[in-house]
């Protein structure tokens, strides 16, 4: 059994990472808000609009519930699931947590490098993006630094620099590399 949780702030690289681990591993990959999306045929705009954001964390959490019961998964949660409920408590009881750390100055670069369109940067001045980033960091902070791991996250700009995280991420969960990553060096 390999359950394997990335979270972190928006932006600090939990698809991205979690794909690439994914794949380096042969572990099927699930990012939380895709899997509510698809499983509730509405993006999490819609969601939010038509339920409040108490009615997406209750979805939430019961979406992470049952992905988080997979066998073999790693799983990509989004930037606030670990502060709701008793999440993070779940999470750490499922398996491998992993905190991607960024610096702020960090997300916001990984935010406007991101093709996804993120209301946090619409028509917002950099400071201004940069003081909310501070200011939710500093809310859920505690709740991140309850995860099993902690991986200090740089620039994710290319692919070295995400083969190299993702390096780190297998030495700190002891991940053997899979059949097919063994074949192909």
């Amino acid at each position: 059994m390999t359950r394997i949780i990335l979270l972190g702030y928006m932006g600090a690289g939990k698809t991205t990472l979690g794909r690439a681990l994914a794949k380096a591993h042969n572990i099927p990959f699930y990012d939380l808000d895709w899997y509510i999306e698809s499983r509730m045929r509405k993006t999490i705009p819609q969601i939010f609009a038509e339920q409040g954001e108490e009615g997406f964390r209750r979805m939430e959490y019961n979406m992470l519930h049952e992905v988080a019961e997979f066998d073999r998964v790693i799983l990509s949660c989004g930037g606030g699931t670990p502060c709701y409920f008793d999440n993070i408590t779940y999470m750490n009881q499922q398996g491998e947590t992993i905190y991607l750390k960024a610096s702020p100055d960090v997300l916001y670069a990984h935010l406007q490098m991101g093709k996804k369109e993120r209301p946090l940067l619409k028509q917002r001045e950099p400071a201004a993006v940069l003081a909310t980033i501070q200011a939710h960091l500093q809310e859920r902070e505690p709740y991140y630094r309850q995860a099993k791991h902690t991986l200090s996250v740089n620039l994710l700009d290319n692919f070295e620099k995400i083969n190299a995280s993702v390096a780190q991420l297998s030495a700190l969960l002891n991940l053997q590399s899979s059949p097919i990553d063994r074949q192909n060096k």
